[in-house]
This record gives C-alpha cells, sequence and structure tokens, in this order.
C-alpha cells in the first residue's frame, strides 16, 4: 500500500512541520472534547436527577476505566505499528489494522464477561461507608453492568479511532464521533427520566445510551474500514489471526494496557479514599474529575496527535524531525492549558454549580468542595498537558515500558500515598485529597520532561523488526490496492 493516503489530511514526514501537524492534531482534540461531551451530557441529565445519582456514576468511572485500559494498550499499539509502517512505507498497514481489529473484538468480549460478573466484588472492595452504600453503591451497579454488556462496542470505536489515526486520517473519525455524540445526547434523557413508551431507566438509563451510541458509532467506522479508502484497506484474510502480529501487538500493547490500568487504579485508590468522606465529598470528587477532563482530553488529543507524528517520522528515518514536533506540540498545549487553568482558578462555581441542578440537602457543600477541588487542579493544568504529549513521543517512539514508568511514578509513588499520608496521617481532611492530586501530577511531567530530553527514545521499531515481522508480513499477504 503506498503511504499516500496518509497525507489525505497532512504530510508528516516532508515539508513544513507545524501546519500538517495541527492539521492532524485538530481533529483528535475535537474528538477528546466530543468525548467530553459524553461525560458532561450524562453528568448534567444525573444531576438534574440527583446528586446521588452524579455519586454513582462517579464511583463507577474509575471502575469502568479498569477494563477499558486493557483494551486501550492494544490499540495503541496498533496506531503505533500502523504509524511507523506507513512512514516506512512497508505496505503492511492493512494486514496490521486486521490483526488489531480481530485481537482487541476478543479481548473486549472477554472482559465484558468478566466485568459484567465481577460487578459486585469490585463495588464490594471498595472501603465501607453505611451512608454511600446505600443510596450510591446499587445505582453504580446497574450502570457498571448495562455499560460491561455494551463493553464490545465501545472499544470498536476506539479501534477504529486508533488505527485511522495511526494512518494520518482523523477527520473520519471525528465525524463519526460527532453523529455518535448527538445521538447520545438526543436519548440520555429520554432513558434516565422516561418519555412516553420508554421505561424511566434512570442511572442505567445514562449507560443503556452510552452503548447505543457507540454501537451505531462502530458500525459505521467498522463500514468506512471496510467499503471505502479514507484508511487503512483491511481485507478477510487480514482478520486471521498470525501469531508474528499478536506478539508485536502484545509487546507494545501490554505496557500502555498496565500503563493505562495503572491509571485506572489510582483512580480506583483514591476513590477507595474519598468514599471515606460524606457523600457530598464523593459527588464533588466525581464532578471535579469530569469538570478537570474538559482541559486534560484536549490534552490527550495532542499526545495522540504526537504519537502518530513521532511514529510515521521515526519510520522514515527522521527522528529530529520527531523531536522538533514534540516541542512545538508540548508548547502549544501548555499555552491552552494555562488559559483553562486560569479560567478554571477564577471562576470555578458557575462550571461547578451547572452541573448540579436538583435542590437537594446536599448541594451546596456539594458544590462548595467541587469549588475547592477545581482550584486546586488548575494550578496542575499546564504539567497535565504537557506531560500527555512527551507521553505520547514515547508511545510514538515504541518506548510503551518508558510511558508506563512515568505513569506509575506520577501516580503510585507520588500521588496515592501523599493524598494517604496528608488525610489519614497529617490530618488534613478534603485538602489532602486535591493536593495529592496536584503534586503527583507536577513531579510527573517534570521528570518526564528530564528523561525526554536525554534522546534515548530516538529509534525505530520498524528498523528494529527489518529482518522478522515486516519481511514475515511481506512474504504472507498479497499487494495492497492504493487507496488513494
Amino acid at each position: 500500500m503506498s503511504s499516500a493516503g496518509a497525507s489525505n489530511e497532512s504530510d508528516l514526514t516532508e515539508g513544513s512541520l507545524v501546519r500538517p501537524m495541527f492539521r492532524l492534531a485538530w481533529p483528535l482534540v475535537a474528538i477528546q472534547l466530543l468525548q467530553v461531551a459524553y461525560n458532561v451530557g450524562d453528568t448534567f441529565w444525573l444531576g438534574a436527577l440527583s446528586s446521588d445519582a452524579v455519586g454513582a456514576v462517579s464511583i463507577a468511572f474509575p471502575l469502568l476505566f479498569l477494563l477499558i485500559a486493557v483494551g486501550g494498550g492494544f490499540t495503541t499499539a496498533g496506531a503505533i505499528l500502523i504509524a511507523q509502517h506507513t512512514g516506512a512505507e512497508s505496505g503492511d498497514d492493512g494486514l496490521i489494522a486486521g490483526q488489531t481489529l480481530s485481537f482487541v473484538s476478543l479481548v473486549a468480549i472477554g472482559l465484558g464477561i468478566l466485568g459484567y460478573f465481577a460487578t459486585e466484588p469490585m463495588l464490594a472492595a471498595l472501603p465501607a461507608n453505611p451512608d454511600t452504600d446505600a443510596a450510591i453503591i446499587p445505582l453504580a451497579a446497574d450502570y457498571l453492568r448495562v455499560f460491561f454488556l455494551g463493553l464490545p462496542f465501545v472499544f470498536g470505536f476506539f479501534v477504529f479511532v486508533a488505527l485511522m489515526r495511526g494512518y494520518g486520517n482523523t477527520r473520519a473519525p471525528m465525524r463519526v464521533m460527532f453523529v455518535s455524540v448527538v445521538i447520545n445526547l438526543l436519548i440520555d434523557p429520554l432513558l434516565i427520566f422516561g418519555v412516553g413508551p420508554l421505561p424511566q431507566l434512570e442511572v442505567a438509563g445514562a449507560a443503556v445510551a452510552t452503548v447505543i451510541s457507540r454501537g451505531i458509532a462502530t458500525g459505521i467506522g467498522f463500514y468506512l474500514l471496510y467499503y471505502t479508502g479514507v484508511g487503512p484497506a483491511i481485507r478477510p484474510e487480514h482478520l486471521r489471526p498470525r501469531l508474528e502480529y499478536a506478539i508485536e501487538i502484545t509487546r507494545l500493547g501490554v505496557p500502555t494496557a498496565l500503563e493505562q490500568s495503572m491509571t485506572a487504579l489510582a483512580l480506583v485508590a483514591m476513590t477507595a479514599i474519598v468514599v471515606t468522606f460524606p457523600r457530598e465529598v464523593v459527588a464533588a470528587y466525581g464532578l471535579g474529575n469530569r469538570l478537570i477532563s474538559l482541559a486534560f482530553l484536549p490534552a490527550a488529543g495532542m499526545g495522540q496527535a504526537t504519537d502518530s507524528i513521532v511514529g510515521q517520522n521515526l519510520g522514515a528515518g527522521k527522528a529530529d524531525r520527531a523531536a522538533t514536533a514534540v516541542w512545538i506540540a508540548a508548547g502549544a498545549i501548555a499555552a491552552i492549558m494555562f488559559v483553562a487553568g486560569l479560567l478554571a482558578f477564577l471562576f470555578p462555581e458557575p462550571f461547578v454549580s451547572v452541573f448540579i441542578t436538583a435542590e437537594t440537602a446536599g448541594r451546596a457543600a456539594t458544590i462548595d468542595y467541587g469549588v475547592t477541588y477545581l482550584r486546586f487542579a488548575a494550578v496542575a493544568f499546564v504539567f497535565m498537558g504537557v506531560l500527555q504529549v512527551v507521553q505520547g513521543a514515547f508511545r510514538g517512539a515504541g518506548n510503551t515500558k518508558t510511558a508506563l514508568a512515568f505513569a506509575v511514578l506520577g501516580l503510585w509513588v507520588v500521588r496515592v500515598p501523599l493524598a494517604s499520608y496528608l488525610i489519614f496521617v497529617a490530618g488534613w481532611g478534603t485538602t489532602g485529597i486535591w493536593t495529592g492530586v496536584i503534586v503527583g501530577d507536577i513531579v510527573g511531567c517534570l521528570a518526564a520532561i528530564s528523561w525526554f530530553t536525554r534522546g534515548t527514545w530516538k529509534e525505530s521499531i520498524v528498523d528494529e523488526d527489518a529482518d522478522g515481522i515486516s519481511e514475515g508480513a511481506a512474504e504472507t499477504a498479497d499487494a495492497e490496492p492504493t487507496t488513494d
């Protein structure tokens, strides 16, 4: 296959760097913002239902993230492989895409079944708080079971986005994501509150709406991969599992899955700490995390663009160009996050209160805690953004173990232990929660930048495998048709 298809939106390995890089990045940022729309839509309507409903999703989210992280690691591996082989013009794009798709589909089915039956044990593992258990845990269980049943649809869309990202086409998944978000926002209130013949599903209704909208997006994405020329040309024979590709996807994917799992487990650990506080703190913590995602996810989008840019340029043997792209991306996201952090610090109450509309007894306290959390988090916004870009560079280079190491440092060496100490030993109360979060982000960012400047990441996995996987694929795969 020609790599020209990757230049439909931007030429990442030739000519000017800044403009094509941003043309690749902005749809990814838009996808992340649209992802926030999922979360914000659910939070808005559940906040209109009750603060307990918001708290239930707050507890459910890190448990969901824990299993989703596993699949996310393997989709990232597919994006890395496609990016580097596209830059090297190896002709293996479609085969790699097919192998990633079949591999992750099996993982999604297995995790969905596991998650459904493990819902009760996972929730029971959280520290007991009689007030929280009685009011929130049953609602969280309802949400989780529905979501796990629809996990293959959720993973399917993740695979589509990752494969298109590595290939260099980010506008197509952005458009599909927009359709999915619109559908979710339209049916969310219908299923949560029950309209006409539709039942009132409350918290479970938000999960049903997400699964339906994701399922539609997955169907559209698969159609584009199989029947159009907008991305890697997947043929039926590409879906037959091949050991050499399963090994390569696993080698790259397991550290990334562990990285995301460590992030999810840190969220679970922090949630386990937070649920020992009153329910207003639990709701405020979850609400604050969702508001922070408004700033964090654009940074994640830039980080994803960075892994594609680094991957393609290293595949093409242009390590210095890859490094330049990383510094440009880091500077751009730092400026964006600074503005977002300033707004969040100066005007936190409007952002928090708009999502707690139900007039309940704990509304005022929830808003107060949420405002404090958002102000603390705003201090670390710039560090959060730059860390995502540098981590994206490590992943794009195939150094997924390095990205894992810095995730563990920021979360498990700093955030969770520091928060535990400040809360249970130093007696800082809720201030210990907010402090632990921001210090972990700052330390992780500074350490990652220091390591990045060493330049030891500038190697191509295509070169490493030149006598192995890529040649083996060339012998077993027919010539790919051009998708121009």
